[in-house]
């Protein structure tokens, strides 16, 4: 609505009266306003991209198998695949050893929190790392529990893999970690206090860290 004339004068002569001071107080507060702004939005800014560098994936559940007496009668051992692993990740040795010692930060993150709850630690395993330098391998093209041609995951050595995280996407330890602690079947696994030990395996492929991490009793 338009003012009338005699409110229109009314209020040009009210901002016009109005002291100086109280104008650049004025303007010193909207400037003021102005920066904090900016700064809100530059912490915003440094926020997403500190979160993204521990962007990551995990399968949707972790895998568990159960011992029964049958095991012993019947025996997987995927040695063909085992010796590829191997081999792949010698030809691929640039970065191996940082990729090795964050997998192995990642058991002493996973005995950490088994600690805090009263748990006995879980030893490395050499043979589970070189069952998880498979599967970590496999899942870069089947991301998923079941192997590339259809079997189980456990069936690279059924003597040894009895539980299964899968992960990718995270570039340290402590992100693989924490991501599995938030997962209830991956934290499941973690925290079994029948697992004694723990092998895990990370393959990279281009920039991506696939990590496989395998449990035995």
């Amino acid at each position: 609505m338009i003012p009338a004339p005699a409110e229109a004068v009314k209020s040009i002569r009210s901002v016009a009266a109005e002291p100086r001071s109280s104008l650049l107080k004025k303007g010193e507060d909207a400037q003021m306003k102005k920066v904090l702004s900016l700064l809100l939005v530059g912490a915003m800014v440094i926020g997403v991209v500190g979160c993204g560098s521990a962007s990551g994936e995990l399968f949707s559940t972790a895998a568990t198998r159960e011992w029964s007496a049958d095991d012993a009668n019947h025996v997987f051992m995927d040695d063909e695949a085992i010796a590829l692993a191997q081999s792949v990740a010698a030809n691929g040795a640039e970065g191996a050893a940082n990729m090795r010692a964050q997998a192995k930060a990642a058991l002493d993150g996973c005995n950490a929190q088994r600690s805090s709850a009263g748990l006995g630690s879980m030893t490395w395993s050499d043979g589970l790392e070189q069952a998880a330098m498979v599967r970590a391998q496999e899942i870069v093209t089947t991301w998923s529990h079941t192997r590339p041609n259809g079997s189980d995951w456990w069936t690279v050595n059924s003597n040894l893999m009895y539980g299964e995280n899968l992960a990718k996407g995270y570039s340290t330890a402590d992100a693989a970690v924490a991501a599995w602690m938030a997962s209830p079947t991956h934290k499941a696994n973690v925290m079994d206090g029948g697992f004694k030990t723990c092998g895990i395996a990370i393959y990279e492929v281009g920039g991506t860290w696939y990590w496989a991490e395998e449990f035995g009793y």
